[in-house]
């Protein structure tokens, strides 16, 4: 029996009402910044006609746009400068930042190309470097950085090299190769701090995205598979701890039932190889879907072994038949720096309507998950012990698990101004916790 993941769990509290000071790295603790699906929209610009602010709400209204953008567009340029102005003005002290993809907007493939989708990624690739010209980065490629979108090859191609060029500023000639090749790549994070190494792997889940029609029927997509085997393997030897990272997530989407966001067969291969390295891999790390939310990987016994973690997205889009949006987030992991074990989870959020409405951004600290649901750290016993909890009938703490899932976007006030319990909440976000037989 294959047991799949998949705790679609959003992290709860209520917002703040200002941010505190930043957290406070304990002796033998890191940290590290992660930020995804930027998705600036260069279009985008305050006009009477609410249909022309910007290309990717589709000729919809925009609802009320302002200089940070509007729920029915992607980032304009001010907001993601916003983003990694108040992430270099916290002064928090990070090791490395990672970056699960995304950077052109949600529009019609004829509005892009080839030389467009190129231009923004290499826009945002250098956007960061100004930001943050000493802080390691370890990017990924996501479904909308190629043109046509979702179509990612399985060989080199003209994005995958000039990207490969915009990154390596940040990676080295092995993981730049390789990168070239497929997408993909793994490299060593130096640290001076602890004795044993953190390997970073940074997959191009793409290639086994559903609308890929570039992979259907291949098995082995790019050899990725065979690639990532090979290099946990020898992360075992050397007694190494990995990082997964990536853009789509394995597991099932937190808002359709049943349905993994990856084709089934590839969820299941990779679920499979993620379980035989549960010992070796201490977190994985993810975007796409622009909600909040984790996945607790369990073996065959039903005991979890592995964390999961999908961050919200920096752009505010929804389309115009989905009931919420998100606000803009990023997010400050904290870490043991002698074995990588994830001790906790800072989560930061711009209010989107108050930001157009004082004409300035101001990010605040949304919750600290241990605080949140007084757990003792990020390990996958512990999430999972919080995701009984969230399970349990007419749990109270549902509401603002879904406050979260949606990085407090408050027009859901209507939806929550009545009685609901925990299983209609379930219901609504499609949200299952499932043991399938293959």
């Amino acid at each position: 029996m294959e047991l799949r993941v998949a705790l679609g769990l959003a992290l709860l509290c209520a917002a703040l009402e200002a941010a505190p000071a930043g957290p406070q790295p304990r002796s033998a603790v890191g940290q590290f910044w992660h930020v995804s699906d930027l998705h600036l929209d260069p279009t985008y610009h305050i006009t009477p006609d609410r249909t022309k602010v910007c290309s990717s709400s589709k000729g919809a209204n925009a609802s009320n746009p302002g200089p940070f953008g509007d729920f029915l567009c992607d980032s304009p340029y001010q907001l993601i400068l916003s983003a990694f102005a108040f992430m270099k003005d916290s002064k928090e002290q990070v090791s490395f930042m990672i970056w699960t993809g995304d950077s052109p907007p949600h529009v019609p493939v004829k509005e892009l190309s080839t030389k467009l989708v190129i231009s923004i990624i290499g826009n945002m690739s250098s956007t960061i470097r100004n930001f943050f010209p000493d802080l390691q980065v370890f990017p990924a490629l996501g479904n909308h950085d190629y043109w046509p979108q979702d179509q990612l090859p399985v060989t080199t191609s003209e994005v995958y090299n000039a990207v490969a060029d915009f990154w390596k500023p940040w990676l080295n000639d092995e993981a730049i190769n390789t990168f070239r090749k497929g997408g993909f790549y793994t490299q060593l994070f130096e640290s001076g701090d602890s004795s044993q190494p953190l390997r970073i792997i940074s997959l191009n889940t793409n290639l086994y995205y559903s609308p890929n029609s570039v992979t259907v029927n291949i098995t082995d997509p790019a050899s990725q598979f065979a690639w990532l085997e090979a290099i946990l393997e020898t992360s075992s030897q050397n007694k190494e701890k990995v990082y997964i990272i990536g853009h789509v997530p394995v597991g099932y989407l937190p808002y359709a039932r049943n349905t993994t966001a990856i084709r089934e067969y590839y969820n299941e291969r990779l679920v499979k190889i993620f379980r035989k390295y549960s010992s070796v891999i201490a977190g994985q790390f993810f975007g796409h879907t622009h909600r909040d939310s984790i996945m607790v990987l369990l073996d065959e016994e039903e005991k979890p072994v592995n964390s999961l973690f999908v961050a919200p997205a920096v752009t505010p889009v929804k389309n115009v038949w989905q009931m919420e949006s998100n606000n803009p987030g990023v997010r400050l992991y904290q870490y043991d720096i002698l074995d990588y074990s994830l001790l906790d989870l800072w989560q930061f959020y711009l209010d989107l309507r108050d930001a157009n409405k004082k004409n300035e951004s101001n990010w605040k600290l949304e919750y600290i998950l241990t605080k949140t649901y007084g757990i003792e750290d990020l390990k996958p016993e512990s999430l999972y012990e919080m995701a009984k909890q969230l399970s349990m009938p007419h749990s109270t703490l549902f509401k603002q698990y879904y406050s979260n899932f949606i990085v407090l976007q408050h027009s859901r006030s209507a939806f929550f101004n009545r009685p609901v319990g925990a299983e209609e909440l379930m219901s609504l976000l499609r949200i299952s916790v499932a043991v399938e037989g293959l």
